[in-house]
Order: C-alpha cells, then sequence, then structure tokens
C-alpha cells in the first residue's frame, strides 16, 4: 500500500471525530434542499449557512468559516470555478466539492483544488464518500499553502476587509499600483487593498492592462495621452484618474503604440 495512501487513511482515522461546518452554495433552492435532506442523514456536519451565487457564497465562507464548500458550478454574479480561484485568498481555505448538472467541467474543478465532482442529482453513497475526503482534509486544514487554480480569468478581485470582504469587478479597475507587499486597486467606487502580486496580475489580466512603470499597471481605456513634464518626465493622463501617474522611460514606446491603437 502507498505512503500517500496510508497517510491519508490517517487523516481519516484522526479526523472520524471532527464536527465539519458546511456551506451550501447553489442558485437552485429545490437542489440546496436535497442536499440539506442528504446531510441530514450524516453523522458530525453542520450547515451553517446557504448561498444563492457565487458572491453570497464568497461572503458565506468569511463569516462562518466552514471546513466545507459544496458549491454549484453554473451560477449567476460569479460562477463556482471562480468562486474557487478567490478562496486561495482566505487564510484558512474550505474544502471544496463541486456539486453540478454537467459533467463537462470535471477537468477545471480539479484543476480548481477541489476534492471530488458530484454529479446531480447527487446519491447518498456519493455525498458520504466525498464527506469522509472533506472530513480528513479538515483534520489537517488550516496551512494556508493551497494553490492558486488554475483555470479562466476571473472577472472580481477580492479585497478583504476586517474579516468581511470586498468583490471589485475588473471592469471598474482603473490601475492597480503596488506598495510594499499589498498591491492598491483603484476602481469606480475608491481604493483597496490585496495581496496579489502586480507580476501574476499582468500574468492574468494582459490583456486587459498595460505596464506603464515596474509598480504599476493601468486599464488599456483609461489611457488617455502622455505628457512630458518641463523636467523631462513622462505622466500617463487617465479618462478617470484624479492624477497623472508616472511612466518609466523603458514603457513610453510601448504605451505610445497602446494608445495609438485605442
Amino acid at each position: 500500500m502507498g505512503r500517500g495512501l496510508l497517510c491519508l487513511q490517517d487523516r481519516a482515522s484522526a479526523g472520524a471525530g471532527v464536527q465539519v461546518k458546511i456551506v451550501i452554495a447553489d442558485d437552485e433552492p429545490l437542489a440546496r434542499e436535497r442536499l440539506r435532506q442528504l446531510l441530514a442523514d450524516e453523522a458530525g456536519v453542520e450547515v451553517v449557512a446557504e448561498a444563492g451565487d457565487g458572491q453570497e457564497a464568497l461572503h458565506a465562507c468569511a463569516e462562518h468559516d466552514p471546513d466545507l464548500l459544496l458549491l454549484d458550478i453554473a451560477m449567476p454574479r460569479i460562477d463556482g470555478l471562480e468562486v474557487a480561484r478567490h478562496l486561495k485568498d482566505f487564510e484558512r481555505r474550505p474544502v471544496v466539492v463541486f456539486c453540478t448538472a454537467y459533467d463537462a467541467h470535471a477537468l477545471s474543478a480539479f484543476d480548481a483544488e477541489a476534492v471530488d465532482y458530484l454529479v446531480k442529482p447527487v446519491r447518498q453513497e456519493r455525498l458520504a464518500s466525498a464527506l469522509q475526503r472533506a472530513r480528513a482534509l479538515a483534520a489537517a486544514r488550516g496551512d494556508g499553502t493551497a494553490p492558486a487554480a488554475a483555470g479562466k480569468r476571473r472577472t472580481h478581485l477580492c479585497a478583504r476587509l476586517r474579516g468581511s470582504l470586498r468583490l471589485i469587478p475588473i471592469d471598474e479597475v482603473r490601475y492597480l499600483q503596488a506598495e510594499e507587499k499589498y498591491v492598491v486597486v483603484h476602481h469606480a467606487r475608491g481604493q483597496d487593498l490585496i495581496e496579489e502580486s502586480l507580476k501574476s496580475l499582468e500574468e492574468e489580466f494582459g490583456e486587459r492592462f498595460v505596464r506603464i512603470h515596474r509598480n504599476c499597471l493601468v486599464a488599456r481605456d483609461e489611457l488617455v495621452e502622455l505628457r512630458r513634464s518641463i523636467d523631462g518626465q513622462v505622466h500617463a493622463i487617465l479618462r478617470n484618474g484624479d492624477r497623472p501617474l508616472d511612466v518609466s522611460r523603458r514603457c513610453v514606446a510601448q504605451l505610445r503604440a497602446t494608445i495609438r491603437n485605442l
């Protein structure tokens, strides 16, 4: 028997008495009701919240710190795959089990670090098996080292605010500026801090943002013109900016080409 399997079995035994806190996220009330009924027959579980879309699911996880999130994929506002990606920013990331009517998303689900993938209608024995895995992982949860989920580009950024969170639509972001270990997101409703690197944001959202400085990315549709001050410093003028932004010399030529092509 392999060492990895022995390790998982040891964790499962250690976590056998663990009370598992669960959030159910599905936009269909009947689907949520079915999961509640199935969970009622399982010992050692507690449904602490329900959510009807991805944004509600993230807020529920921030408020209740669940061990397990039973998560639909096709949901309004933010889909389940993107929810799983945002969970990487949580200090204690819940175990994710996807529950969906479609099996076409299975590969993306496991790329998103899900521990199981249940196809509706969910069967009791499959849910029990997923709970066993989740219980074993919940017993060892909390190291905060889960990798970022792969998949399609996010539609929102997630800022943590004193125990709650704010979801910022990417389309509302005007520019991103690195400050020490944080990135300041300047958007239509103000500013927020996120704990992501400017490099990773550029890799993910390079089609929307352009680098103007080693510490700044600007939304392409915010760029209006470049101006040179009397001291020779080039500045970017933004459509909705409250001040010009410094442009590094190495970025000037690319920015001029970008503006011409807008």
